[in-house]
């Protein structure tokens, strides 16, 4: 994922925490929220990883594991979006337990539950 494909300031974090929409899994809660402002239409996402899930080692390999199940997701994923995702603890252990083909499922769960929540909302 490049760089300018992330949320990395605080101020478009609020922006999708105050404006956007959730969807909640066990593991994961996604915001999403529509971007009118900016010029490229490609999905940006933004991961909060709480230092319940574990130590700093332990949080950024999951938000790269997570990175990369998005990257593989991107193209089916609604475009001009913003995105935060969050992590519930647990996952951590289950992801590590379970594999990251497990960890790819639940993130593309996640998503789907979001575009669902949408369609039904039109």
């Amino acid at each position: 994922m490049k760089r300018r494909h992330r949320l990395s300031r605080s101020r478009d974090f609020d922006a999708v925490y105050r404006h956007g929409r959730s969807v909640s899994t066990r593991y994961l809660v996604l915001y999403s929220f529509p971007r009118a402002d900016d010029d490229s239409d490609e999905p940006r996402l933004g991961l909060a990883v709480p230092r319940q899930v574990g130590g700093s080692v332990e949080r950024n390999r999951i938000k790269r594991c997570l990175r990369a199940s998005f990257n593989e997701l991107a193209p089916a994923v609604r475009r001009g979006q913003d995105y935060v995702l969050i992590v519930r603890p647990g996952l951590a252990e289950a992801a590590e337990a379970q594999g990251a083909e497990w960890l790819r499922g639940r993130v593309q769960e996640v998503f789907e539950d979001a575009r669902a929540g949408e369609a039904a909302s039109l």
